[in-house]
């Protein structure tokens, strides 16, 4: 795993953590441990889809960088795939609130991608450099 990977995916997980634990506390008060539980899972099921996904992008990203945006969309469609599987096999489980598990998700997915974004916003990597010769004083080339 690269530094900038490691960074992205911690700058990314601590706020879905305490968005996570913030939000198992509302759960638990509005739908009491049946709530609490299905938040907890939505999160969790949040995180490990978009941590997993970024994972997998990165060793792709070094191994075969040719093939990054096939990668890419085949790691999203794959999970996008087990969602759809792990939402059947949970609609009619009685262990949790479902309306609990879906606020989960959502609450996770917002926090991740919120934290991604703001971590590769400080992460960003010029790959071209302007060349100072060509600007006039005036700050225009």
């Amino acid at each position: 795993m690269q530094s900038n990977d490691a960074r992205i995916i911690r700058g990314a997980a601590i706020p879905t953590a305490v968005v996570g634990v913030l939000a198992v506390a509302i759960g638990a008060v509005t739908a009491g441990v049946d709530g609490a539980g299905g938040v907890a899972l939505g999160v969790l099921v949040a995180a490990v889809f978009f941590g997993g996904g970024q994972l997998s992008l990165g060793y792709v990203g070094r191994r075969w960088p040719e093939t990054f945006f096939g990668a890419a969309f085949l790691i999203y469609t794959t999970q996008m795939g087990f969602l759809l599987g792990l939402l059947l096999l949970l609609r009619d489980a009685s262990f949790l609130d479902g309306r609990a598990f879906a606020a989960g998700v959502l609450a996770g997915t917002a926090a991740w991608l919120g934290g991604q974004v703001r971590a590769h916003g400080k992460l960003k990597t010029l790959y071209v450099e302007p060349d100072p010769t060509s600007v006039s004083p005036g700050g225009r080339p």
